[in-house]
């Protein structure tokens, strides 16, 4: 029986990097780095995860555990005795660690306040024009900070303000909130209020309803 020839496996070039060498590599060019496999220097690490049974393990053999299931040992919280580490694809957790930080950052998104004056004796036709605007602006999700201007003796009117603001807010109650009631402070008298995030979507069920329905052919 004639025996096929031993054809060596290729070798890798001299120089290239291997694996985990790779890893480290992307590892340090990435801006949210965290020590991975060798770079971690504790001679003891606690593991935690799914795919581990969680404890503490000296270095070696966790990174044994590591290299068995090719995954990567990355140390997540270098400053606990001993550091704690997880195992796991490395590039999967720098992306889970992006797409966190992008939802904290959405979640922490600075608040628009638009400002709307009024008069003490405001006529009803500039109320209902400026009424309109804070429609829009609440439906746009901005907070809206309306106040009364008390210019010399108006400041006599304040009550005036008061019912003037009352009567704002119970005609916004559809679309906003009072974070804050009339309060007076110095020549203002102030309230605050926010847009309710039912009115949000109720903006969008009732662009959708007035889409356009497709024509039949």
């Amino acid at each position: 029986m004639n025996k096929k020839p031993f054809k060596p496996a290729p070798k890798r070039p001299a120089g290239a990097p291997r694996r985990n060498d790779r890893r480290r590599q992307q590892g340090k060019q990435d801006k949210d780095q965290h020590a991975i496999n060798d770079q971690i220097a504790a001679p003891e690490v606690r593991l935690v995860g799914d795919n581990v049974e969680p404890g503490i393990y000296p270095i070696a053999q966790a990174m044994r555990i590591a290299e068995e299931q090719e995954l990567d040992l990355i140390e997540i919280a270098p400053t606990a005795t001993p550091p704690v580490c997880r195992i796991m694809d490395y590039q999967k957790f720098v992306y889970q660690q992006r797409k966190r930080a992008k939802e904290q950052k959405a979640k922490s998104t600075k608040v628009v306040v638009k400002e709307i004056r009024f008069g003490p004796q405001t006529d009803d036709h500039d109320y209902n024009f400026k009424l309109k605007h804070a429609i829009e602006f609440l439906k746009e999700g901005s907070k809206v900070k309306s106040y009364v201007f008390f210019k010399g003796r108006s400041i006599l009117f304040k009550e005036q303000g008061e019912v003037l603001l009352l009567r704002f807010a119970n005609d916004l109650e559809e679309y906003a909130k009072v974070d804050q009631m009339p309060v007076l402070e110095g020549k203002r008298m102030t309230i605050m209020l926010s847009p309710k995030k039912s009115s949000a979507k109720k903006k969008e069920a009732t662009s959708a309803d007035d889409e356009p329905a497709a024509a039949d052919e």
